[in-house]
């Protein structure tokens, strides 16, 4: 089997991805330092696969431990999932997450090197468009000013990838632009498992609707849309795992590329359509109170996601409420 390292393995969209990996035919190692997960992720992996698969230990910062892990198990491919993603917190720290996400992935295309591995699919997300003037996107949208630092290091990482590949014809690479991955695996064994308060929607919703938290707040709905929320293009997170592996099968049959994917549903909600849509899948009553606007977050966004399905051969088969259902499963079974 095809060895595939995967920084940041052990998290919520990792995860969700070494189960596609193995199902379909690849073997999977996780390097995560555990900093944004915990042991309830590879005790839920045990459940769905039988078996935990290799773990290391380690982060992507440190290139010494990425040098340990390239040369004992000498993978043929990487997926980098390891980064800071919480949008607010970034306009709060920005020095930590210039750091870190470009650090780590510097070290990674380091270690490639040195190993000769050239294939790497690459966690990007849509926050590289800022607020485009025309929707939905598509991959030749011209990218604006990021509205928050960790935009801005999704923007440099996608640039340094292609300028690796422009200096190297032996290096293949895809940039997977993702909208809002929502949901979790619908066994309830692996999910979304925010650390303190969650920065995303979804995980604030469940936890809302547990009891965890008094009320959920929803940060602005003065915006000019239709019902002055913030629109997304959520997307099942096994959907999206499941594009990692045809990213990746694409890539073994290239000779040299670097080239970025939209994923997402191709349709676009607002933050009060989701929060009705999760209190009628789930008959449950929400909470929620409205809050001032937060920094970093654009007004609206979908994908065109027309490249993806032809090039991968890839589409969505989870709906929005499918996604809602399998988040509120997950959150049940933290319970218990």
């Amino acid at each position: 089997m095809k060895k595939v390292l995967v920084t940041g393995g052990a998290g919520y969209i990792g995860a969700h991805t070494v189960v596609e990996l193995i199902a379909a035919g690849f073997e999977p190692i996780i390097f995560d330092d555990f900093s944004n997960t915990d042991e309830r992720i590879l005790t839920g992996l045990q459940s769905i696969l039988g078996y935990v698969p290799t773990v290391i230990r380690g982060n992507c910062c440190d290139v010494h431990a990425l040098h340990e892990a390239f040369e004992m198990h000498l993978p043929e491919a990487v997926i980098h999932f390891a980064a800071f993603k919480a949008v607010g917190e970034s306009t709060e720290q920005p020095l930590k997450y210039y750091h870190n996400n470009l650090n780590s992935l510097l070290n990674v295309l380091q270690c490639m090197r040195n190993y000769q591995v050239r294939d790497i699919v690459f966690s990007s997300s849509c926050t590289v468009y800022g607020q485009p003037a025309v929707l939905p996107v598509d991959e030749k949208t011209p990218f604006l000013p990021a509205a928050s630092p960790y935009g801005q290091t999704k923007q440099m990482c996608e640039t340094i990838l292609q300028d690796t590949a422009a200096a190297s014809m032996d290096f293949r690479c895809t940039l997977l632009r993702y909208f809002n991955p929502i949901g979790a695996h619908p066994s309830g064994a692996i999910g979304e498992l925010p650390y303190g308060t969650p920065n995303n929607l979804v995980p604030y919703i469940t936890q809302t609707a547990a009891g965890i938290r008094a009320s959920l707040t929803l940060f602005g709905d003065d915006y000019d849309t239709p019902d002055g929320t913030c629109i997304r293009d959520f997307i099942h997170v096994c959907d999206l795992a499941r594009a990692h592996v045809a990213a990746l099968q694409w890539l073994e049959k290239q000779t040299h590329v670097c080239e970025p994917f939209n994923l997402g549903q191709g349709v676009g909600n607002s933050v009060m359509e989701l929060v009705h849509a999760f209190q009628e899948v789930n008959h449950v009553s929400l909470p929620y109170q409205i809050g001032p606007r937060r920094p970093g977050d654009i007004e609206q966004i979908w994908a065109n996601v027309d490249k993806a399905n032809t090039v991968l051969n890839w589409k969505c088969t989870h709906s929005t409420e499918d996604a809602l259902r399998d988040a509120w499963r997950w959150q049940q079974h933290l319970k218990t």
